[in-house]
């Protein structure tokens, strides 16, 4: 804002037809929002033309900051802006944004092999961002982490985060936002392979496509977390991030040629179809059957596909169904296409995640071209396999963003809250309750990021091998994580916990999600069994010796 004010002049519209308030050294025209205010006129007026930061602060969270700063705000205290003048040289030296990197290092820069020390970023909450936003050595990040890290929270914080308990209360996240993923280029760097620039007229801007890295990747995911939703995170990358995979790593050239470009576009959208009514993580015994036609032209699907992400948005199915016998050996993968005869889907209402589109789908003698299969026919178990690790890391990092959005929100709220004659924070109770949350967030993402080494490291046969059962056991850890730190969360904030929406609504919409990130991807029992399974099974091959 370049418009200032003095103290006394914000001071002089302090009647109704004219009703202005100070918040953090920013003055705000509140005059046409009293009759929107949820609160009634009457408080807005009790502090019209005077400092409202405390008020403000006690009752409502940043998010309701950000999502009316544009509207209302009309300047700043003269005060505050000598502040930020003298602070600006600072302010620019500690910028995150890529300008602030020498050329030819950012130019040179290699993914995953420099060891810098980068600029601190956010809020410097202890534990309230990964280490390495924080000033700490990390040998996975370089300059083109942190300028995709900018660029991401930039676009969340302001095309995102004000708007999430709306979209949440209507189920919907307007078609726009998953348009700008594919305009921003993000939708083609969640694939788990190399960017593939070849399909997409914009590439990322802060990142260069041959530089890109499965850390990268992960950055996306995290800092869209951080809108504390998983419904929106899911109607963003949910479907796609699981049912564009296949298509790329196993469907033919012409196919995926002619559909690609529309889905990265943010134009079409795509879904994964396995799980069934009567078939979950028994993966094997899914029945949904595929049968060729008689000319061998078409496979004819018919069955039902049940919890399926964004299926009631998709264009594409991404779909596990059957064309052999019993057990896993009579599986194939099939692109099913949503302008193929038979083809109906229908909204589930569930627990959480309201806005990510869960569908029931049905196939009823769908005709599917055979150039459709995805890998070979009763071969599918494999390309099913294969997708698993992706998207359970893509579960892990969503989890541990929600357990450290539940962490800060706390911290934050421990600091202004008071009982019993002190802070929340002064309490011995409540700085354990945060120790626990802390130390679980921390060993979890400190797993998380030396497994997105290892498989950056790997070709993609060795990690689906080396890496799947610990990638199972991160995710039922990671899911064990989250839960404790929405429930620690929750006893902190009381009854703001408990209601929709105002300073503890992100803690109530995460705990909601809690039991979609437990389940889908693998249930934390059949995680953890697996984790042991696979992890004996592939040291035996590499000669364990007990």
């Amino acid at each position: 804002m370049s418009q200032t004010f003095t103290k006394d002049q914000v001071a002089s519209h302090n009647k109704a037809d004219s009703l202005w308030v100070i918040i953090d050294e920013d003055v705000y025209d509140l005059t046409k929002f009293q009759d929107e205010h949820p609160g009634g006129k009457k408080i807005l007026q009790r502090v019209a033309g005077k400092d409202a930061s405390k008020q403000f602060w006690k009752y409502h969270n940043e998010g309701i900051l950000k999502k009316y700063k544009a509207q209302l705000q009309i300047g700043s205290l003269d005060s505050k802006k000598k502040e930020d003048a003298a602070s600006s040289s600072a302010s620019a030296s500690s910028s995150s944004t890529p300008a602030t990197y020498d050329s030819e290092a950012y130019k040179n820069a290699k993914p995953a092999k420099a060891e810098v020390v980068l600029d601190p970023y956010g809020e410097l909450i202890p534990f309230g961002d990964p280490s390495w936003y924080q000033g700490y050595h990390s040998p996975y990040y370089n300059a083109t982490h942190a300028a995709l890290r900018e660029e991401v929270r930039q676009w969340v914080e302001t095309e995102i985060e004000p708007y999430v308990t709306e979209w949440d209360e209507a189920k919907q996240v307007p078609p726009k936002i998953y348009k700008q993923m594919g305009e921003r280029g993000y939708l083609a760097g969640l694939l788990g392979t190399r960017y593939p620039a070849q399909y997409v007229k914009n590439t990322v801007k802060s990142v260069p496509p041959e530089k890109w890295d499965f850390f990268h990747e992960m950055i996306i995911t995290d800092e869209l977390s951080r809108a504390a939703s998983g419904g929106v995170v899911w109607n963003l990358i949910g479907g796609f991030g699981i049912g564009c995979p296949p298509l790329v790593k196993f469907g033919k050239k012409s196919l995926v040629d002619r559909i690609l470009p529309g889905i990265l576009a943010g134009d079409k959208r795509i879904c994964l179809a396995i799980t069934e009514p009567d078939a979950g993580s028994d993966v094997a015994n899914l029945t949904c059957e595929a049968k060729l036609s008689e000319d061998g032209k078409y496979y004819i699907v018919n069955g039902e596909k049940k919890w399926i992400t964004n299926g009631i948005w998709s264009d594409y199915f991404t779909t596990a169904v059957r064309t052999g016998g019993p057990g896993m050996n009579g599986i194939s993968v099939l692109l099913i296409e949503r302008e193929a005869k038979g083809v109906s889907t229908r909204r589930m209402d569930c627990q959480g995640v309201w806005s990510s589109g869960t569908t029931y789908i049905t196939f009823e003698d769908v005709k599917v071209p055979v150039e459709n299969l995805l890998g070979k026919e009763n071969q599918g178990f494999k390309v099913i396999m294969m997708n698993f690790n992706h998207e359970r890391l893509g579960i892990v990092i969503q989890c541990l963003r929600f357990a450290r959005v539940c962490y800060e929100e706390s911290i934050k709220y421990a600091h202004k809250r008071r009982t019993f004659g002190k802070r929340l924070i002064d309490h011995p109770v409540i700085r354990m309750k945060l120790a626990h949350m802390a130390r679980q967030i921390e060993a979890s993402y400190n797993w998380l990021e030396n497994i997105i080494f290892q498989a950056q490291s790997m070709d993609e046969t060795e990690a689906m091998l080396k890496l799947g059962g610990a990638i199972a056991g991160l995710k039922a850890q990671s899911t064990t994580t989250f839960e404790f730190c929405a429930r620690e969360a929750s006893q902190i904030f009381g009854g703001l916990s408990y209601s929709r929406g105002g300073q503890g609504g992100k803690i109530e919409r995460l705990y909601r999600d809690v039991r979609a990130y437990a389940i889908p991807g693998g249930s934390e029992e059949i995680m953890l069994d697996l984790s042991i399974r696979q992890s004996l099974r592939v040291h035996q091959l590499l000669g364990m010796k007990l």
